[in-house]
Protein backbone atom coordinates (compact mmCIF):
# COMPACT_ATOMS: atom_id res chain seq x y z
CA UNK A 1 0.00 0.00 0.00
CA UNK A 2 1.37 3.48 -0.90
CA UNK A 3 0.78 5.59 1.98
CA UNK A 4 1.18 9.10 -0.82
CA UNK A 5 -2.68 7.52 -1.97
CA UNK A 6 -3.49 7.88 1.70
CA UNK A 7 -2.59 11.14 1.98
CA UNK A 8 -4.30 12.34 -1.36
CA UNK A 9 -7.32 10.59 -0.08
CA UNK A 10 -7.40 12.42 3.36
CA UNK A 11 -6.41 15.92 1.19
CA UNK A 12 -9.34 15.76 -0.66
CA UNK A 13 -11.92 14.76 1.88
CA UNK A 14 -12.75 11.21 0.93
CA UNK A 15 -13.44 8.48 3.16
CA UNK A 16 -10.31 6.24 4.13
CA UNK A 17 -10.89 2.01 4.64
CA UNK A 18 -10.36 0.44 7.72
CA UNK A 19 -7.32 -1.51 5.92
CA UNK A 20 -5.92 2.37 5.21
CA UNK A 21 -6.16 3.34 8.68
CA UNK A 22 -4.64 -0.08 10.16
CA UNK A 23 -1.53 0.16 7.49
CA UNK A 24 -1.26 4.12 8.89
CA UNK A 25 -1.24 2.81 12.77
CA UNK A 26 0.97 -0.18 12.29
CA UNK A 27 3.68 1.96 9.96
CA UNK A 28 3.65 4.75 12.55
CA UNK A 29 4.32 2.58 15.81
CA UNK A 30 6.80 0.91 13.37
CA UNK A 31 8.65 3.67 12.22
CA UNK A 32 7.76 2.74 8.36
CA UNK A 33 6.12 5.78 7.24
CA UNK A 34 8.77 8.50 7.51
CA UNK A 35 7.89 11.82 10.12
CA UNK A 36 7.25 13.60 7.11
CA UNK A 37 4.72 12.03 5.75
CA UNK A 38 2.84 11.19 8.66
CA UNK A 39 2.72 15.15 9.53
CA UNK A 40 1.25 15.28 5.68
CA UNK A 41 -1.57 12.85 6.91
CA UNK A 42 -2.36 15.18 10.14
CA UNK A 43 -2.50 18.81 8.75
CA UNK A 44 -4.97 16.89 6.18
CA UNK A 45 -6.53 15.27 8.88
CA UNK A 46 -6.78 18.36 10.50
CA UNK A 47 -8.55 20.40 7.29
CA UNK A 48 -10.86 17.71 6.43
CA UNK A 49 -11.91 15.89 9.84
CA UNK A 50 -12.00 11.94 10.46
CA UNK A 51 -15.71 11.04 10.07
CA UNK A 52 -16.82 8.70 12.91
CA UNK A 53 -16.65 5.84 11.33
CA UNK A 54 -12.55 6.62 10.72
CA UNK A 55 -12.01 7.60 13.97
CA UNK A 56 -13.25 4.59 15.12
CA UNK A 57 -11.80 2.52 12.91
CA UNK A 58 -8.33 4.71 13.41
CA UNK A 59 -8.53 4.36 17.20
CA UNK A 60 -9.00 0.57 17.08
CA UNK A 61 -6.31 0.24 14.89
CA UNK A 62 -3.79 2.02 17.00
CA UNK A 63 -4.93 0.26 20.57
CA UNK A 64 -4.05 -2.76 18.05
CA UNK A 65 -0.67 -1.33 17.22
CA UNK A 66 0.94 -2.92 20.49
CA UNK A 67 0.29 -4.82 22.85
CA UNK A 68 -3.75 -4.93 24.98
CA UNK A 69 -3.39 -5.84 28.83
CA UNK A 70 -5.34 -9.09 29.04
CA UNK A 71 -6.94 -8.82 32.29
CA UNK A 72 -8.11 -12.47 32.66
CA UNK A 73 -7.94 -13.05 36.39
CA UNK A 74 -8.73 -9.88 37.67
CA UNK A 75 -11.89 -8.98 39.27
CA UNK A 76 -14.94 -7.55 37.20
CA UNK A 77 -15.83 -4.44 36.88
CA UNK A 78 -12.61 -2.77 35.43
CA UNK A 79 -12.83 0.91 35.09
CA UNK A 80 -10.72 3.57 34.59
CA UNK A 81 -10.90 7.04 34.51
CA UNK A 82 -9.38 9.69 32.48
CA UNK A 83 -9.22 13.91 32.78
CA UNK A 84 -8.57 15.90 30.06
CA UNK A 85 -6.32 17.73 31.82
CA UNK A 86 -6.35 21.10 34.55
CA UNK A 87 -4.36 23.21 37.51
CA UNK A 88 -4.65 21.39 40.10
CA UNK A 89 -6.20 17.69 38.99
CA UNK A 90 -4.96 15.52 41.39
CA UNK A 91 -8.36 13.23 41.50
CA UNK A 92 -6.52 10.04 40.58
CA UNK A 93 -4.76 10.01 44.02
CA UNK A 94 -7.94 9.83 45.75
CA UNK A 95 -10.55 8.10 43.24
CA UNK A 96 -7.69 5.46 42.47
CA UNK A 97 -7.61 3.53 46.05
CA UNK A 98 -11.30 4.88 46.72
CA UNK A 99 -13.10 2.39 43.68
CA UNK A 100 -10.62 -0.19 44.60
CA UNK A 101 -11.87 0.12 48.07
CA UNK A 102 -15.05 0.04 47.11
CA UNK A 103 -14.23 -3.56 44.71
CA UNK A 104 -13.57 -2.39 41.13
CA UNK A 105 -10.41 -3.25 39.60
CA UNK A 106 -8.52 0.26 38.32
CA UNK A 107 -5.67 -0.42 35.73
CA UNK A 108 -5.08 2.86 34.71
CA UNK A 109 -2.28 4.76 32.65
CA UNK A 110 -1.39 8.00 33.81
CA UNK A 111 1.00 10.74 31.66
CA UNK A 112 3.47 13.23 32.59
CA UNK A 113 2.50 17.21 32.85
CA UNK A 114 3.43 19.69 29.67
CA UNK A 115 2.51 23.00 30.56
CA UNK A 116 0.33 24.51 33.15
CA UNK A 117 -1.71 21.17 33.91
CA UNK A 118 0.30 18.82 36.26
CA UNK A 119 0.54 14.81 35.52
CA UNK A 120 -0.14 12.17 37.45
CA UNK A 121 2.92 10.26 37.41
CA UNK A 122 4.76 13.65 38.28
CA UNK A 123 2.88 13.77 41.78
CA UNK A 124 3.54 10.42 42.24
CA UNK A 125 7.45 11.03 42.17
CA UNK A 126 6.94 13.18 45.31
CA UNK A 127 6.14 9.64 47.05
CA UNK A 128 9.95 7.99 47.91
CA UNK A 129 10.06 4.71 46.57
CA UNK A 130 7.13 4.92 44.54
CA UNK A 131 7.78 3.50 40.62
CA UNK A 132 5.39 4.11 37.93
CA UNK A 133 7.84 1.52 35.77
CA UNK A 134 5.42 -1.16 35.57
CA UNK A 135 4.77 -3.88 32.81
CA UNK A 136 1.56 -4.97 31.68
CA UNK A 137 2.51 -8.19 33.45
CA UNK A 138 3.30 -6.50 36.83
CA UNK A 139 0.29 -4.46 36.34
CA UNK A 140 -2.05 -7.15 35.59
CA UNK A 141 -0.50 -9.07 38.66
CA UNK A 142 -0.99 -6.01 40.88
CA UNK A 143 -4.75 -5.35 40.01
CA UNK A 144 -5.10 -8.82 40.41
CA UNK A 145 -4.15 -8.74 44.20
CA UNK A 146 -5.04 -5.48 45.23
CA UNK A 147 -7.71 -4.03 43.15
CA UNK A 148 -5.14 -0.88 41.50
CA UNK A 149 -2.44 -0.39 39.45
CA UNK A 150 -1.46 3.19 38.43
CA UNK A 151 1.54 3.32 36.24
CA UNK A 152 3.33 5.46 33.28
CA UNK A 153 2.55 5.00 29.58
CA UNK A 154 4.72 2.49 28.05
CA UNK A 155 6.13 2.14 24.76
CA UNK A 156 3.81 -1.67 24.59
CA UNK A 157 0.50 0.03 25.07
CA UNK A 158 -0.59 1.48 21.78
CA UNK A 159 2.51 3.03 20.24
CA UNK A 160 1.03 5.00 17.10
CA UNK A 161 -0.53 7.16 19.21
CA UNK A 162 2.87 8.17 21.10
CA UNK A 163 4.44 8.57 17.25
CA UNK A 164 1.14 10.59 16.02
CA UNK A 165 0.91 12.58 19.40
CA UNK A 166 4.66 13.77 19.45
CA UNK A 167 3.71 14.83 15.66
CA UNK A 168 0.70 16.40 16.78
CA UNK A 169 2.69 18.56 18.98
CA UNK A 170 4.87 20.10 16.40
CA UNK A 171 2.54 19.94 13.20
CA UNK A 172 -0.19 22.23 15.30
CA UNK A 173 -3.01 19.56 14.93
CA UNK A 174 -3.00 18.52 18.81
CA UNK A 175 -6.98 20.27 18.68
CA UNK A 176 -8.31 18.24 15.96
CA UNK A 177 -11.56 16.87 17.63
CA UNK A 178 -11.17 13.24 16.57
CA UNK A 179 -7.08 12.75 16.89
CA UNK A 180 -8.14 14.22 20.27
CA UNK A 181 -10.07 10.93 20.76
CA UNK A 182 -8.89 8.33 19.14
CA UNK A 183 -5.49 9.66 20.93
CA UNK A 184 -7.35 9.32 24.61
CA UNK A 185 -9.49 6.27 23.70
CA UNK A 186 -7.22 3.88 22.11
CA UNK A 187 -4.69 4.11 24.91
CA UNK A 188 -7.96 3.21 27.40
CA UNK A 189 -8.72 -0.22 24.96
CA UNK A 190 -5.26 -0.75 24.70
CA UNK A 191 -5.40 -0.64 28.37
CA UNK A 192 -8.44 -3.87 28.92
CA UNK A 193 -11.10 -1.35 30.53
CA UNK A 194 -14.42 -2.07 29.80
CA UNK A 195 -15.89 1.18 31.49
CA UNK A 196 -14.52 4.20 31.45
CA UNK A 197 -15.40 7.59 32.69
CA UNK A 198 -14.18 10.64 31.69
CA UNK A 199 -14.18 13.80 33.40
CA UNK A 200 -13.84 16.84 30.38
CA UNK A 201 -12.26 20.18 32.08
CA UNK A 202 -13.75 23.75 31.07
CA UNK A 203 -12.45 26.78 31.56
CA UNK A 204 -9.33 28.99 31.43
CA UNK A 205 -7.32 26.25 33.71
CA UNK A 206 -7.62 23.53 30.77
CA UNK A 207 -7.62 22.51 26.90
CA UNK A 208 -11.45 23.38 26.33
CA UNK A 209 -11.84 27.30 27.51
CA UNK A 210 -15.72 27.72 26.30
CA UNK A 211 -18.27 25.33 27.06
CA UNK A 212 -18.84 24.45 23.56
CA UNK A 213 -15.68 23.08 22.91
CA UNK A 214 -16.00 20.69 26.34
CA UNK A 215 -19.15 19.54 25.02
CA UNK A 216 -18.79 18.51 21.64
CA UNK A 217 -15.66 16.73 23.26
CA UNK A 218 -17.40 14.91 25.45
CA UNK A 219 -20.12 13.67 23.26
CA UNK A 220 -17.32 13.18 20.57
CA UNK A 221 -15.64 11.07 23.17
CA UNK A 222 -19.19 9.13 24.60
CA UNK A 223 -20.19 8.81 20.82
CA UNK A 224 -16.85 7.02 19.62
CA UNK A 225 -16.29 5.10 22.89
CA UNK A 226 -19.65 3.52 22.18
CA UNK A 227 -18.98 2.78 18.59
CA UNK A 228 -15.60 1.39 19.45
CA UNK A 229 -17.47 -1.40 22.18
CA UNK A 230 -16.67 0.75 25.64
CA UNK A 231 -19.23 1.83 28.66
CA UNK A 232 -18.27 5.18 27.83
CA UNK A 233 -19.66 8.10 30.57
CA UNK A 234 -18.45 11.78 30.29
CA UNK A 235 -19.02 15.06 32.66
CA UNK A 236 -17.74 18.31 32.14
CA UNK A 237 -16.03 20.33 35.44
CA UNK A 238 -15.29 23.46 36.62
CA UNK A 239 -11.99 24.29 35.66
CA UNK A 240 -12.52 28.44 34.89
CA UNK A 241 -10.54 28.43 39.08
CA UNK A 242 -8.11 25.71 40.17
CA UNK A 243 -9.64 22.41 41.21
CA UNK A 244 -8.73 22.38 45.66
CA UNK A 245 -6.68 24.39 47.48
CA UNK A 246 -3.14 22.92 45.79
CA UNK A 247 -1.10 23.73 42.65
CA UNK A 248 2.19 21.39 42.36
CA UNK A 249 3.37 18.32 42.88
CA UNK A 250 4.33 17.42 46.85
CA UNK A 251 1.40 20.17 47.73
CA UNK A 252 -1.05 18.17 45.88
CA UNK A 253 -0.47 14.79 46.88
CA UNK A 254 -0.54 16.72 50.60
CA UNK A 255 -4.12 17.72 49.93
CA UNK A 256 -5.23 14.13 48.28
CA UNK A 257 -3.68 12.54 51.68
CA UNK A 258 -6.04 15.08 53.90
CA UNK A 259 -9.00 14.23 51.94
CA UNK A 260 -8.11 10.32 52.36
CA UNK A 261 -7.47 11.15 56.29
CA UNK A 262 -9.57 13.65 57.78
CA UNK A 263 -12.93 14.13 58.61
CA UNK A 264 -14.75 16.57 56.14
CA UNK A 265 -14.99 18.93 58.43
CA UNK A 266 -11.52 19.55 59.02
CA UNK A 267 -10.75 20.01 55.40
CA UNK A 268 -10.09 23.80 53.48
CA UNK A 269 -13.80 25.07 51.79
CA UNK A 270 -11.12 24.66 48.95
CA UNK A 271 -10.33 20.81 49.07
CA UNK A 272 -14.21 20.54 50.13
CA UNK A 273 -14.79 21.34 46.73
CA UNK A 274 -12.15 18.60 45.55
CA UNK A 275 -13.65 16.08 48.06
CA UNK A 276 -16.79 16.83 46.26
CA UNK A 277 -15.50 16.05 43.20
CA UNK A 278 -14.19 12.88 44.00
CA UNK A 279 -17.10 11.73 45.69
CA UNK A 280 -19.45 12.38 42.42
CA UNK A 281 -16.79 10.32 40.00
CA UNK A 282 -16.49 7.61 42.46
CA UNK A 283 -20.75 7.36 42.89
CA UNK A 284 -21.09 7.44 39.16
CA UNK A 285 -18.35 4.88 38.69
CA UNK A 286 -20.46 2.46 40.99
CA UNK A 287 -23.75 3.26 39.53
CA UNK A 288 -22.55 2.51 35.91
CA UNK A 289 -20.77 -0.93 37.39
CA UNK A 290 -23.69 -2.05 39.04
CA UNK A 291 -22.53 -2.23 42.63
CA UNK A 292 -24.84 0.63 43.28
CA UNK A 293 -28.43 0.33 41.88
CA UNK A 294 -28.63 4.02 42.34
CA UNK A 295 -26.81 7.31 42.72
CA UNK A 296 -27.79 8.04 46.80
CA UNK A 297 -26.69 4.60 47.43
CA UNK A 298 -23.33 4.70 45.73
CA UNK A 299 -22.67 8.26 47.63
CA UNK A 300 -23.38 6.16 50.39
CA UNK A 301 -21.28 3.25 49.97
CA UNK A 302 -18.54 6.21 48.75
CA UNK A 303 -19.13 8.49 51.91
CA UNK A 304 -18.40 4.92 54.35
CA UNK A 305 -15.79 3.98 52.74
CA UNK A 306 -13.91 7.49 53.16
CA UNK A 307 -14.73 8.17 57.17
CA UNK A 308 -14.06 4.48 57.49
CA UNK A 309 -10.29 4.75 56.69
CA UNK A 310 -10.52 1.90 53.72
CA UNK A 311 -9.99 4.12 51.13
CA UNK A 312 -7.02 5.06 53.46
CA UNK A 313 -6.14 1.57 53.64
CA UNK A 314 -6.36 0.84 50.00
CA UNK A 315 -4.37 3.89 48.85
CA UNK A 316 -1.40 2.83 51.62
CA UNK A 317 -1.63 -0.93 50.29
CA UNK A 318 -1.13 0.40 46.58
CA UNK A 319 1.63 2.73 46.92
CA UNK A 320 3.87 0.39 49.18
CA UNK A 321 2.74 -2.24 46.03
CA UNK A 322 4.51 0.28 43.56
CA UNK A 323 7.67 0.45 46.02
CA UNK A 324 7.02 3.51 48.46
CA UNK A 325 8.77 3.45 51.17
CA UNK A 326 6.52 5.94 53.42
CA UNK A 327 2.40 5.64 53.89
CA UNK A 328 0.04 7.93 53.96
CA UNK A 329 -0.45 7.97 57.79
CA UNK A 330 1.17 11.07 58.01
CA UNK A 331 3.01 13.68 55.42
CA UNK A 332 6.41 14.42 57.45
CA UNK A 333 8.06 12.96 54.11
CA UNK A 334 6.93 15.23 51.23
CA UNK A 335 9.29 17.51 49.83
CA UNK A 336 8.76 21.24 51.87
CA UNK A 337 9.68 24.25 49.53
CA UNK A 338 12.61 26.72 51.17
CA UNK A 339 10.83 29.66 50.86
CA UNK A 340 6.93 30.59 51.93
CA UNK A 341 5.35 34.15 51.09
CA UNK A 342 1.72 35.01 51.60
CA UNK A 343 -0.67 36.75 49.86
CA UNK A 344 -3.17 39.07 52.01
CA UNK A 345 -6.03 41.13 50.84
CA UNK A 346 -5.96 44.58 50.26
CA UNK A 347 -9.48 45.39 50.76
CA UNK A 348 -12.65 43.89 51.76
CA UNK A 349 -15.29 41.97 49.22
CA UNK A 350 -15.85 39.22 47.21
CA UNK A 351 -14.28 37.16 44.94
CA UNK A 352 -15.09 37.62 41.61
CA UNK A 353 -12.17 35.57 40.22
CA UNK A 354 -9.17 33.10 40.64
CA UNK A 355 -7.27 32.78 37.38
CA UNK A 356 -6.69 29.21 36.65
CA UNK A 357 -4.60 29.97 33.70
CA UNK A 358 -2.61 32.58 35.50
CA UNK A 359 -2.08 30.50 38.79
CA UNK A 360 -1.28 27.53 36.50
CA UNK A 361 1.45 29.56 34.64
CA UNK A 362 2.45 30.85 37.79
CA UNK A 363 3.14 27.63 39.66
CA UNK A 364 4.86 26.42 36.21
CA UNK A 365 7.54 29.05 36.74
CA UNK A 366 8.29 28.48 40.03
CA UNK A 367 9.23 24.98 38.75
CA UNK A 368 6.21 23.06 39.19
CA UNK A 369 5.96 22.06 35.40
CA UNK A 370 7.88 21.62 32.25
CA UNK A 371 7.99 24.70 29.61
CA UNK A 372 10.03 21.59 27.66
CA UNK A 373 9.10 17.89 27.81
CA UNK A 374 12.84 17.37 29.01
CA UNK A 375 12.85 19.92 32.10
CA UNK A 376 13.37 18.63 35.44
CA UNK A 377 10.22 20.12 37.90
CA UNK A 378 10.54 21.08 41.63
CA UNK A 379 8.53 18.69 43.76
CA UNK A 380 8.57 21.17 46.46
CA UNK A 381 7.01 24.72 44.49
CA UNK A 382 3.52 25.72 43.65
CA UNK A 383 0.61 27.77 45.47
CA UNK A 384 -1.66 27.10 48.24
CA UNK A 385 -5.19 28.72 48.01
CA UNK A 386 -6.87 29.57 50.77
CA UNK A 387 -10.19 31.63 48.54
CA UNK A 388 -12.11 30.39 45.69
CA UNK A 389 -14.97 32.23 44.00
CA UNK A 390 -17.97 33.25 45.69
CA UNK A 391 -15.84 33.83 48.90
CA UNK A 392 -16.65 36.98 51.36
CA UNK A 393 -13.69 38.31 53.02
CA UNK A 394 -12.33 40.91 55.46
CA UNK A 395 -9.18 43.26 54.45
CA UNK A 396 -6.00 41.51 55.42
CA UNK A 397 -7.87 37.93 54.89
CA UNK A 398 -5.23 35.23 53.70
CA UNK A 399 -5.69 34.62 49.86
CA UNK A 400 -3.06 32.12 49.24
CA UNK A 401 0.62 31.20 49.61
CA UNK A 402 3.24 30.95 47.09
CA UNK A 403 5.74 27.91 48.09
CA UNK A 404 9.13 29.03 46.06
CA UNK A 405 13.06 27.36 45.50
CA UNK A 406 14.38 31.41 45.91
CA UNK A 407 12.83 34.72 47.54
CA UNK A 408 12.70 36.14 44.72
CA UNK A 409 11.41 33.82 42.56
CA UNK A 410 8.55 33.71 45.72
CA UNK A 411 8.05 37.50 44.77
CA UNK A 412 7.78 37.75 41.57
CA UNK A 413 5.21 34.91 42.02
CA UNK A 414 3.09 37.01 44.80
CA UNK A 415 3.36 40.11 42.52
CA UNK A 416 1.79 38.45 39.68
CA UNK A 417 -0.65 36.14 41.85
CA UNK A 418 -2.07 39.53 43.06
CA UNK A 419 -3.57 40.33 39.61
CA UNK A 420 -4.78 37.11 38.86
CA UNK A 421 -7.56 36.60 41.95
CA UNK A 422 -10.09 39.30 41.75
CA UNK A 423 -12.00 41.06 44.91
CA UNK A 424 -14.54 42.95 43.83
CA UNK A 425 -17.38 44.84 45.93
CA UNK A 426 -20.79 42.54 44.77
CA UNK A 427 -21.27 39.52 46.10
CA UNK A 428 -21.65 36.83 43.34
CA UNK A 429 -22.47 33.19 44.29
CA UNK A 430 -19.52 30.67 44.05
CA UNK A 431 -18.98 28.31 40.94
CA UNK A 432 -20.48 24.73 40.99
CA UNK A 433 -17.70 22.38 40.39
CA UNK A 434 -20.03 20.09 37.73
CA UNK A 435 -20.73 21.88 34.73
CA UNK A 436 -22.81 19.14 32.90
CA UNK A 437 -23.41 15.65 34.54
CA UNK A 438 -22.68 12.14 32.77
Amino acid sequence: MDFRTIIAKRREGMVHSKEELTFLAEGAAKGDIPDYQLSAWLMAAYLKPLTDQETVDLTIAMADSGDRLDLTGVPKPWIDKHSTGGVGDKTTLVLGPLLAACGLSVIKMSGRGLGITGGTVDKLKSIPGFSTDLTPKKMVAQAKKIGIAVAGQTAHLAPADKALYGLRDVTETVTSLPLIVSSILSKKIAGGADTVILDVKCGSGSFNPTREQAEKLADALVAIGKLAGLKAYAAITDMDQPLGSSIGNALEVKEAIDVLTKPESELSPNTKRFRELCRYYAALALRVSGIAPTAGEALTRIEDTLQSGRALDKANQWIKAQGATVDFNETSWLPVAPVQIELHAKMAGCIGKVDARTIGEIALDLGAGRHEKDDEIDLSVGIVLNVKVGDLISENHLLATVHAATPEAGATAITRLEHAILIQTTPIPPRPILIRPA
